[in-house]
């Protein structure tokens, strides 16, 4: 297995090898069964010599315990130079050979069987924050009922298809995605999202894979099938990713690969030099003993346990981590960028105020607005149509650019949009007060005449101030950026907490002004993952919102909040920055033993048993310090006065 660390194993596995491959209980690693193996016989050869037993019989016991431990190393070892590779298992193999040809067989097989050990461990921690990935598709139940026929069926989620009705009663989990076609119900997602509060979900809402159904009954129309629901797709991207390396990684790459020939050739010039200084096999042993001193095993598994650790935790905190190089990336981040539409803000435009003019009513303005919204899809006029219930029959309805709406209503014209498009006359006193609120302001024309404006804001969320105060205080610079009018941007991110302010900005705007960020420092984009996605790209970390349902995200982003809950974010940086800090310390403590060692073997001081004891329970403490960074706290629920720190929206019809 030692190819995650670089130690000298065969090819590493893929993912779906690799998870069924992972042992679950440490008996069962391979590496260590081997360790027991030779163990046994070391510590026979052991007792023989003690009982002043015949030195055959020690030899062959030494010599069955040296085959067992090299067996976890020497094959992959051979594998990889065959292709050209030089590693870890490089330096153990040439360093047991030497050890046999000194005739030292039993601190070659000491040699072996720690090594083993070490690798088996590595192994064992691996596979434990791996499962910690793979067990998300174990929220998925053994069995889903479907309607077919008028008849319940009980069949395995993976033969559900496209289509089908998915009847799940109270208490169970959902067996794939889909969109909920009758009843309505409160379903637990802490499982997926973090999130500790049930989220209430009916009719066309969509639903995921492994949430938890309340206490209504629910039919569900499957829109994906069990390989391809959200928690497959969220796997099989982590495990892909996870061969990405980042900085921290590529630094322990580089250090090991010129570090490996250049030991060996130190040996040499050591053996070449001591031999004709000195006792050549005195000298030859010392520098097959700093062979064994300078491996690099602790170096190279440093970085890569912490790696797959702090991931795993990070998906049980509803934190979706794209692979090493985004974790390192995102523990460098200093300055975070967020948008406004969907990530500050709730993403459901509410109409908070009307006013009209020329003698009509609040509501003949809003019935106006309507008529000309009904067949639009854009955010705002589901805003105005969920204000205005009834409005009257608009025709030849078209839109207009980036502009607005024209039409008309009971044979006379009408237009709906923007002011600048649509002049405001005596209400332009009030589209300033309501762009001053925070509100998107439209104006309402009818028969030629401006009789009203619409205020219409998307409020924030209710976390959104915790949040910024959060970032503020871990150091963080906070800027946002919007698409959205200066007026209305400058509004919403005063309530946020929020002093620097980009507006107006069009995709390739936001593009351009995180790589300005950048330039100053680490920048992270958070965002909705498609209207955002050149700024995801261009940021050292990108971070999309709500990655359970937004396919452009997950594909965009390097890491996703797979929740609506803003307090993943600071939560995410504080995990990341931490499991970096890890990384560091691993990578310096083991180039820090390895400086020690080589001139401690060097000088005779430490033998090879010495050295290989020092050095492979060093490693089991890297392993162990990585392993640090698989825990994590998950979210607390949200403080109850968040929401009554945002503020009321008043009625529409005022």
């Amino acid at each position: 297995m030692g190819d995650a660390c670089g130690c000298g194993g065969d090819e590493p596995r893929t993912g779906d090898e690799a998870a069924e491959a992972a042992p679950e209980k440490l008996w069962q690693v391979s590496e260590l069964q081997w360790a027991a193996v030779a163990g046994a016989f070391l510590l026979a050869g052991f007792l023989t010599g003690l009982a002043d037993g015949p030195d055959s019989v020690e030899l062959t016991l030494n010599a069955l315990a040296l085959a067992a431990g090299a067996w976890t190393f020497v094959p992959g070892t051979l594998r990889r130079l065959a292709k050209g590779k030089i590693g870890v298992g490089t330096l153990m193999t040439i360093a047991a050979v030497g050890a046999v040809i000194l005739g030292e067989v039993e601190e070659a097989a000491m040699l072996a069987f720690l090594y083993s050990i070490s690798e088996g461990l590595e192994e064992y921690s691996l596979a434990r924050t791996r499962r910690g990935l793979r067990a998300l598709l174990d929220l998925v139940p053994s069995e889903a009922t479907v309607l077919r026929g008028g008849a319940q069926v009980t069949i395995d989620p993976a033969e559900l298809a496209i289509g089908d009705v998915l009847l799940v009663k109270p208490g169970e989990r959902l067996a794939t995605d889909g969109t909920i076609r009758t009843g309505r119900s409160a379903l637990d997602v802490s499982a997926l999202t973090g999130e500790s509060v049930p989220v209430e979900a009916g009719q066309g809402d969509a639903v995921y894979a492994g949430s938890i159904n309340g206490t209504g009954a629910l039919e569900v129309e499957v829109t994906a099938t069990a390989a391809d629901n959200s928690l497959s797709r969220i796997v099989k991207i982590v495990e892909a990713e996870q061969s990405r390396k980042g900085t921290a990684q590529r630094l322990a790459d580089k250090i090991a690969k010129p570090l490996v020939p250049g030991i060996m050739l130190l040996a040499a010039v050591i053996a070449i030099t001591g031999s004709v200084l000195g006792d050549p096999r005195t000298w030859i042993e010392r520098a097959l003993v700093v062979l064994v001193a300078a491996s690099p095993c602790a170096l190279a598994i440093s970085v890569p346990v912490t790696v797959v650790a702090s991931i795993g935790a990070a998906s049980r905190l509803g934190v979706l981590v794209k692979g090493g190089a985004a974790l390192e990336a995102l523990g460098r981040i200093r300055a975070v960028a967020l948008d406004k539409t969907g990530t500050l803000t709730r993403n459901e435009p509410t109409v908070i105020q009307t006013v009209s003019t020329h003698g009509r009513s609040n509501q003949r303005v809003l019935e106006i607005a309507a008529a000309l919204e009904a067949r639009s899809e854009h955010p705002l006029a589901r805003a105005i149509l969920a204000a205005t219930p009834e409005y009257p029959q608009a025709n030849d309805v078209e839109a207009v650019t980036g502009a607005g709406l024209t039409g008309t209503i009971d044979g006379r014209p009408a237009r709906l949009g923007r002011p600048g498009w649509i002049e405001p006359g005596s209400l332009d006193e009030d589209i300033t007060a309501l762009q001053n609120k925070g509100a998107t302001a439209v104006l309402v024309e009818y028969d030629g005449v401006v009789i009203g404006a619409i205020g219409v804001r998307d409020e924030l969320r209710p976390e959104a101030s915790e949040v910024v105060a959060r970032l503020h205080t871990g150091g963080y610079t906070v800027a946002m950026l919007t698409g959205d009018n200066q007026r209305t941007a400058t509004a919403l991110a005063a309530q946020a907490g929020i002093t620097e302010v980009h507006a107006d900005l069009r995709p390739e705007d936001k593009a351009t002004l995180i790589r300005g960020l950048r330039d100053k420092r680490s920048t992270a984009m958070v965002g909705d993952g498609i209207n955002d996605a050149p700024a995801l790209a261009s940021a050292d970390a990108g971070i999309a919102m709500g990655a359970m349902g937004t396919d452009v995200a997950i594909e965009t982003a390097d890491v996703a909040l797979m929740g609506e809950d803003l307090r993943h974010l600071p939560q995410a940086l504080a995990h990341a920055r931490r499991s970096r800090a890890i990384m560091l310390q691993n990578v310096g403590m083991s180039l820090a033993l390895i400086t020690l060692l080589i001139p401690l073997a060097a000088f005779g001081i430490l033998g090879l048993a010495a050295v290989v004891a020092v050095h492979e329970l060093f490693e089991i403490v890297v392993i162990g310090n990585g392993v640090r960074a698989g825990r994590a706290r998950p979210l607390p629920s949200a403080p109850v006065q968040a929401e009554a720190e945002q503020p009321a929206p008043a009625t529409a019809g005022v």
